[in-house]
């Protein structure tokens, strides 16, 4: 089977729609680490980059965009189009971040 394509743009250069198969999502929720939490306070006090925040979002990104690329294939798409990911903190006192994605998946010509 091919790859879907997944893209934030509205369509996809050189190939044409050719059926609108409905809005297909994916959603991540991770916990936050006691432990990534008090290294990345001190990051915050001493400057630089918060690599494990880093990769739990790049991680939590990823779990979610396949999510909707095994929805989009459920249903027989060649793509997703319009994607949009939304970043929020859920949970008590901002303990989960999650990480949604939705779009539109499609047939192409």
């Amino acid at each position: 089977m091919a790859e879907i394509i997944i893209t934030t743009t509205d369509g996809i250069d050189g190939r044409q729609v050719s059926q609108y198969l409905g809005v297909v999502s994916g959603e991540a929720i991770l916990g936050a680490n006691l432990f990534r939490d008090f290294f990345a306070s001190i990051r915050d006090l001493v400057g630089g980059r918060a690599g494990s925040y880093e990769r739990v979002l790049r991680d939590a990104r990823d779990q979610a965009l396949d999510a909707l690329r095994d929805e989009a294939q459920a249903r027989g798409a060649d793509a997703v189009v319009a994607v949009d990911i939304d970043y929020e903190v859920v949970g008590n006192n901002g303990s989960m971040l999650m990480v949604s994605c939705n779009g539109t998946a499609v047939k192409l010509r």
